[in-house]
Formats: C-alpha cells, sequence, structure tokens
C-alpha cells in the first residue's frame, strides 16, 4: 500500500507538472503588447562624415529624426531643419533637404585633423556640436580562417590586417553589412596594448557561408565617441530582463535649451570601404 501510494502521488505530480508546461508552453504563443508610458519624442541626429580613401569626400549627409513610440512602425522624419558644418578656418557647409529628414551637401571638404563645427536649427532651438576629422590606417589586406566549434561544423572567420601609427593613440570603430541581418554590427578597437603594432579585425557567423558577400567599413573614430559607441553596444548586448537603459548622451548640445537635448553624435572619421565575398 505504501509503495502504491506513493506511486499515486509520483503520477499525480507529473500530471499537474505536465499541465503547468503545457500551459506555458500555449502561453508563449500569445504576442502580448504592453501599455507603455510614451516618453518627449526628441530630435535625433545622425550626423557621421565619413572620408573614404580614395575618394574627394566631398557629398555628406545628415539625417534628423524624432523618437518614436515603441510599437510604432515608423521613424518620423524631421523637415525644416537648418543644418551647417563650419571647419575651423571659417568655412561653411550647408546642408540642404534633399527628401524629408535628409539633409546633403555636396561640396565638403575633408581635412584630416581639422576641427569642424555643427549646427542645426530645428523646433526653435539651435544645437550644435564639435569634432575633429580623424585618420584611419590603410587596410594591408583581407583573408579568411577556420575556427573550431564543437557545436557544429567549423567557423568562417573574416579578418583584416592594417598597421597601427606608432606615434599616437588610435580609436576605430569597424560594421559589418550583409544578408546575415537587417542592421550592420559593430565592433570598437583600440590600441592600447598594441600600439604600433599590426592589429587585426575579425568577423564570423554561425551562418556564414560561401558565397555570402559581406560590406565593411573601418573608421578613425575619436576617443570620446569610442566611449560612446562602447555605451550603445553595451546597452544593445545587455541582458534583455535587465533595468532598461536610460538615452545615452552624445556630444549635441541644445544651447538655446540645455534640458531638452538631442539624440546623437556628430563625428568625422576617415575610413576604408571593403567588400569581400566569403569563399
Amino acid at each position: 500500500m505504501l509503495r502504491l501510494k506513493k506511486y499515486n502521488l509520483k503520477n499525480k505530480a507529473f500530471t499537474l507538472f505536465s499541465l503547468l508546461f503545457i500551459l506555458l508552453f500555449l502561453s508563449c504563443d500569445k504576442v502580448v503588447e504592453l501599455d507603455l508610458e510614451a516618453g518627449d519624442p526628441k530630435i535625433v541626429i545622425d550626423a557621421e562624415i565619413i572620408w573614404e580613401k580614395g575618394t574627394s569626400g566631398s557629398k555628406q549627409s545628415i539625417k534628423i529624426s524624432r523618437m518614436a513610440p515603441y510599437y510604432s512602425g515608423t521613424t518620423p522624419k524631421v523637415s525644416g531643419a537648418q543644418v551647417r558644418v563650419e571647419n575651423s578656418d571659417g568655412i561653411v557647409f550647408t546642408f540642404n533637404e534633399a527628401e524629408p529628414g535628409l539633409y546633403v551637401c555636396t561640396n565638403f571638404v575633408p581635412v584630416i585633423n581639422m576641427e569642424y563645427k555643427l549646427f542645426v536649427q530645428v523646433d526653435g532651438q539651435s544645437l550644435t556640436a564639435i569634432e575633429k576629422l580623424v585618420s584611419v590606417s590603410p587596410i594591408d589586406r583581407i583573408d579568411q580562417e577556420f575556427m573550431a566549434d564543437i557545436s557544429g561544423p567549423d567557423l568562417i572567420v573574416v579578418a583584416f590586417y592594417y598597421k597601427d601609427p606608432v606615434d599616437q593613440t588610435n580609436y576605430y570603430l569597424t560594421d559589418y553589412k550583409s544578408v546575415l541581418s537587417p542592421f550592420p554590427e559593430y565592433t570598437s578597437t583600440t590600441d592600447e596594448f598594441a600600439n604600433g603594432n599590426e592589429l587585426v579585425e575579425k568577423f564570423s557567423d554561425a551562418d556564414l557561408k560561401p558565397g555570402i558577400t559581406l560590406n565593411i567599413t573601418h573608421r578613425g573614430i575619436s576617443k570620446n565617441f569610442y566611449n560612446y559607441m562602447n555605451l550603445i553596444l553595451e546597452a544593445t548586448n545587455a541582458n534583455p530582463f535587465g533595468a532598461v537603459p536610460g538615452n545615452i548622451r552624445g556630444n549635441i548640445i541644445n544651447t538655446t535649451d540645455t534640458n531638452n537635448f538631442a539624440l546623437g553624435y556628430f563625428r568625422l572619421c576617415e575610413a576604408n570601404r571593403m567588400t569581400y565575398t566569403v569563399k
């Protein structure tokens, strides 16, 4: 009798566990939209002046948008802004609106280590930021290798190499675009422990296969932008169940109302762009 009762109790416990598991599994199929509080629709300025090696760098663009609710499927574009960039010699480059939210300049003159100042007038606010144009070391070569993966086939790794200058501290940002993701994948690098040596940047993905093309942009960036991007990358890779990170402040200042800050970062980078097809 004791053994029979023990058996029955086990069966009951197993049945209860099974029912709870089924209910949990079914509940995962239901899409739940939380009633989130809408925040202040702040201005977002995507202002990257990027000078690709081997080009004049005369055509540059700046995007201005507005923060949207979490469940919104579109990003509100901001029209009617006045946008210009002035270098330390006093030369002004005007960015005209080519389409809603997109402002284009066709006569920009990039100069390494020159300081540039961004001016944006929008919604009755004056926004400004200052940065220098940072150089990047030329890429010497690009190839691929294999990395052992105990969970499956060896991973394909695409790597490119470049010589870091010995007489300065350098910071780099690389993005990889491919059919593997709708968004670029970014990596940031500093030469803090490898100054003056050959550096290597590597990219791999479990789905990286022969025939896939990678579009790679490798930039030289400032220390401040490097720190800013590290905060962005940490936030995007954070624990999804952790505390929601606050808005990360860039270098754009609202001189009309300091509390009404804009999001984004004004940066100027020399860059290497490469296209590599996996073999």
